[in-house]
């Protein structure tokens, strides 16, 4: 048996470090000594305050997650590490694995993906994201010159921001009520728009602000025929969409994108694993850095949790080091 840590919610509003005890690996299986993860945190601030609806519970169970919402639960889902034990092809390299905060895991050798050599391990926690916003595009693929409008400069609106700018004679433009996001914009070769300002409509609009007025804002922003996709997840939040106005007369699409499916124009000729493999090649790209806002020990993370869920802690992404548990980055 190999003694590990996790990260659990216990009850809303409160988490704290476990121990765990790990199995030997069996022969299918990897021993995962983990460097980075990444805190996705729209998702996992609802999981601490225990605002999963019922409804969702099935639906939105992590891949290893141990528990229940809302709880107590381990929850999480963008870790990096290096394989310690497992088939020969795997051992040393570094992998992403859909596993919550733990500081060494076990499981099955096909559950964890190689990260490319030249992709650092606090890059490649953004795999998850990156991922959701690959998937969104396969949903709502932009046309070469489109005018794209990315409601909402989070992670996943800033991930969305920088694929699509990557579209030939595509021309992004990323809108947000924080101005300090028009720096990030620019790294990731978007355009910024603040709340005060006009960027004009829109072939395609992506909302990824989970909040209700930027569904409405995007709604504004998309020109007549055009698609608003919607990623943001509101937990157990309702939100009024308007639905009137100009909505029927500019025949407007309104439609989801969520990443536990894989978007049904690509379902037929690529699997999770296939999608998951692609986030990494595109994570390649350097600009991704500058999402890449902060990182915190282990052993600070329920605190960590609890600065994020209050918005005392902003920013993008705010990695995990585990330096301090065994390896090096």
């Amino acid at each position: 048996m190999v003694d590990a840590l996790a990260y659990w919610v216990t009850e809303p509003g409160r988490g704290e470090i476990r121990s765990a005890a790990l199995p030997e690996p069996g022969p299918d299986e990897v021993l995962v000594r983990a460097l980075r993860s990444g805190i996705s945190r729209g998702t996992e601030s609802l999981v601490l305050a225990g605002r999963v609806p019922p409804s969702q519970h099935a639906t939105m169970r992590a891949p290893f997650q141990e528990g229940d919402f809302p709880g107590p639960v381990k929850y999480g889902y963008l870790s990096v590490g290096v394989v310690e034990r497992g088939p020969e092809d795997l051992l040393g390299r570094t992998v992403f694995c859909l596993h919550p905060h733990q500081t060494a895991y076990v499981v099955p050798a096909a559950a964890v993906v190689p990260v490319p050599d030249d992709v650092p391990a606090g890059r490649a926690v953004l795999a998850g994201t990156v991922e959701t916003a690959l998937n969104a595009l396969w949903d709502a693929p932009p046309l070469l010159g489109d005018h794209v409008t990315v409601v909402g400069a989070g992670l996943v609106g800033c991930c969305v921001a920088r694929l699509a700018a990557r579209v030939p004679g595509a021309t992004v433009t990323l809108v947000d009520t924080d101005p300090t996001r028009g720096a990030v914009a620019s790294a990731l070769g978007a355009g910024f728009a603040g709340s005060d300002e006009e960027p004009g409509r829109s072939d395609l609009v992506v909302h990824a602000s989970a909040t209700e007025a930027g569904l409405r804002r995007a709604l504004e922003l998309v020109e007549p025929e055009g698609t608003v996709l919607d990623l943001s997840w509101y937990g157990d939040r309702p939100v009024a969409v308007p639905l009137g106005e100009a909505f029927h007369s500019g025949r407007l699409t309104l439609r989801s994108s969520q990443v536990g499916a894989v978007a049904p124009a690509r379902r037929g000729s690529r699997t999770h694993r296939d999608r998951l493999a692609l986030a990494l090649e595109l994570l390649r790209d350097p600009a991704f850095d500058a999402l890449l806002t902060g990182s915190s020990p282990f052993a600070e993370l329920p605190g960590v949790m609890a600065r994020i869920a209050s918005g005392d802690l902003p920013g993008l992404c705010h990695s995990i080091d585990y330096s301090d548990h065994g390896q090096e980055d």
